[in-house]
């Protein structure tokens, strides 16, 4: 695991017991559980702060989720800190992993996502020879770049002091200000602090579109290990890009929970920046009540679309019509989360990895290079299917799918491989890894950008008039016109000539509707504020002067519609919406003073409308702001 700098939390007994705020600790945290596996009763929930924060269902749901599953018959974590005791008998495995499962709407989120520390003692002194706890953090968000490093602190904690950790630590992160998504924030936790950047909020109208800076995070759990988590399988990273960007169902089978929980989190990544609004899961187990739902499905029912990253070997059997299998990761005992193994099974038809640090070696990563183990091992893997994993561990892809997308060999080039990988060298691969799929998802989505796109007012136009509406989408018209366009320079060297079905896929899928909705609603919303903008910035004396009497009364109503519309937003005591009234009222007084007599009798026949023009001391002039023109305006307008 990560190493973090030495913090000292440790409170004075004498001193007052540390308190935690509520309310302000559920911007962050909904709970913290110490959770202890008993032989003989099971999953003991021993602490929970704060107390009757979860019901009696999800803290069972919690309970299961916090140990690896039974039918993982792979012990040691290659996601495990080892270290040895005093005692020849006794040894400790510590890790980290994560869950995710649908909360009550009371709950005020779709999610909950846990975040678990667990501690492995083996120690033949203690009764059956060991025990096992897990340290946990419930919350509401998919922060696991914040709430990773702090089971870093909390977990040992715990150990070393007890329960009263939960509290201690608690007290700090209700002292945190509140999240600020797609931001970076410095969180004091003791003596330190995290330095974290958070993800942008997963359906963010406001955020970017293309992203200007690949560096930041652009969508969920951007420091998810890519390289690590699929080492043995870099070849097939496009394959996996293109199920994940389709919303196909997809199972992940790992020796442990860390290695399938990070593989489900690198998968959700790849697609950044679209927000990926297909159900994961990336711990799931026999307990989740959403499994008995799953076991009934029949053998001609459609699996519905979700990811599942799995140990127990049951769910081979249990899900058999699921499309698509990944299995990833080792059940070696000697490696970390920046520390990949350096062989890999005939599963991927990969010999073994260079002895010595330096380029991947891509005659051996090659699948085009014609072997004759390589065609045995690839006929007999797929021949047996993924049921051969209940006697061997393989990394390995069993689907039928048809990819687009065709591997890019200056990325593998570009890439650092060692039997033992540096962690600074694990980071530079997931950089490299990371800035090319955001660059393909950018790319890709990029067709769809002129049914995004917001318009300004021409010059020498009126801003008055109402926008033209976003183009309208229609599914059929859009790829027929791709189909004649194509789909760009980048993305046409990197794909095959199916690439239209990928864009078909996309849209048939769960991901498209919810990102291009939000996407278009941004736009919309941004049109809104250019056009808004521009009526601020327009001179009326200059624009009236060049307008035909028909015009200048169309003026006239539509600057009046404009303005009873910012009089709505006053009940918000807005100065903006002030300050835009204000300047609107003059433009309505301009207008008005250059109508024939006889139409402006005729408008202040009208009580309201009269009302709007009243309180221009010098017609013509555009009136300026007053001390306190949110008050004035309220005063004004509140009859109308």
């Amino acid at each position: 695991m990560e190493r973090l700098p030495s913090v000292s939390l440790r409170r004075d007994p004498a001193g007052p017991r540390p308190s935690a705020d509520p309310e302000a600790l559920r911007r962050w945290v909904v709970a913290f559980c110490i959770i202890r596996f008993d032989l003989e009763q099971g999953q003991l929930v021993e602490e929970c702060f704060p107390p009757d924060s979860l019901p009696h269902h999800q803290l069972l749901l919690v309970a299961f989720s916090s140990f690896p599953d039974s039918m993982s018959h792979h012990h040691l974590n290659p996601n495990t800190a080892h270290r040895p005791s005093s005692s020849s008998s006794s040894s400790i495995h510590d890790c980290i992993f994560s869950f995710r499962f649908p909360a009550a709407a009371a709950d005020g989120g779709d999610f909950l996502y846990g975040y678990v520390f667990n501690r492995r003692r083996q120690d033949e002194r203690l009764p059956r020879g060991g025990e096992q706890k897990s340290v946990v953090i419930l919350s509401r968000s998919p922060y696991s770049s914040v709430f990773r490093p702090l089971l870093q602190i909390l977990g040992p904690l715990c150990f070393d002091i007890g329960p009263s950790a939960l509290g201690l630590v608690a007290s700090h992160v209700a002292a945190w200000p509140a999240p600020a998504p797609g931001a970076p924030m410095d969180l004091p936790i003791g003596s330190a602090a995290l330095r974290v950047h958070l993800p942008p909020a997963l359906y963010d109208a406001a955020a970017p579109f293309p992203p200007a800076n690949p560096s930041v995070p652009h969508g969920l759990f951007h420091d998810a290990d890519i390289f690590g988590s699929f080492r043995g399988l870099l070849l097939h990273l496009w394959t996996l890009w293109e199920l994940m960007l389709a919303g196909e169902p997809l199972l992940v089978i790992a020796p442990t929970p860390p290695q399938c929980s990070e593989a489900v989190a690198a998968l959700v990544s790849l697609v950044a920046p679209l927000p990926f609004s297909v159900d994961f899961r990336p711990y799931f187990t026999i307990h989740d009540p959403g499994f008995a739902r799953l076991n009934s499905l029949g053998e001609d029912e459609e699996f519905p679309p979700m990811v599942l990253g799995v140990t127990n070997l049951f769910f081979l059997k249990a899900l058999r019509n699921i499309p698509h299998v990944v299995s990833v990761g080792s059940p070696g005992p000697n490696t970390g989360r920046a520390l990949p193994v350096a062989s890999r099974s005939a599963s991927t038809g990969m010999p073994g990895r260079n002895s010595r640090p330096g380029k991947l070696n891509l005659e051996q990563l090659s699948l085009n290079k014609f072997s004759p183990s390589g065609l045995l091992n690839a006929m007999k893997l797929r021949r047996e299917g993924p049921l051969c994993l209940m006697t061997e561990h393989k990394e390995a892809v069993w689907s039928t799918y048809t990819a687009t997308t065709k591997p890019d060999t200056a990325i593998l080039n570009r890439l650092i491989d060692s039997p033992r990988i540096e962690e600074s060298m694990s980071v530079a691969n997931n950089e490299i890894l990371r800035r090319h799929f955001l660059e393909l998802t950018t790319n890709f989505l990029a067709p769809f950008g002129p049914y995004l796109r917001a318009t300004t007012p021409s010059k020498g136009t009126s801003p008055f008039v109402d926008p033209p509406p976003l183009p309208p989408f229609h599914a059929d018209e859009f790829l027929s016109g791709l189909a004649t366009r194509g789909p760009g320079k980048f993305l046409s060297k990197r794909m095959r000539s199916n690439w239209l079905e990928l864009y078909r896929s996309f849209l048939e899928g769960q991901n498209f509707m919810p990102w291009f909705h939000r996407r278009r609603a941004a736009a919309e919303q941004e049109q809104h504020r250019l056009w808004r903008q521009a009526r601020m910035s327009t001179d009326m004396n200059k624009l009236i002067s060049k307008m035909s009497e028909v015009e200048i009364v169309d003026s006239f109503n539509a600057i009046e519609r404009h303005l009873l519309a910012e009089i709505q937003q006053l009940g918000d005591a807005s100065e903006d919406s002030a300050v835009v009234c204000q300047k609107l009222k003059g433009d309505l007084r301009v207008v008005f003073n250059v109508l024939p007599k006889d139409m402006q009798q005729l408008l202040l026949s009208n009580p309201k409308r009269s009302a709007l023009l009243q309180g221009d001391p010098e017609p013509g002039k555009h009136p300026s702001v007053q001390s306190n023109p949110v008050a004035e305006l309220k005063f004004s307008f509140l009859s109308l």
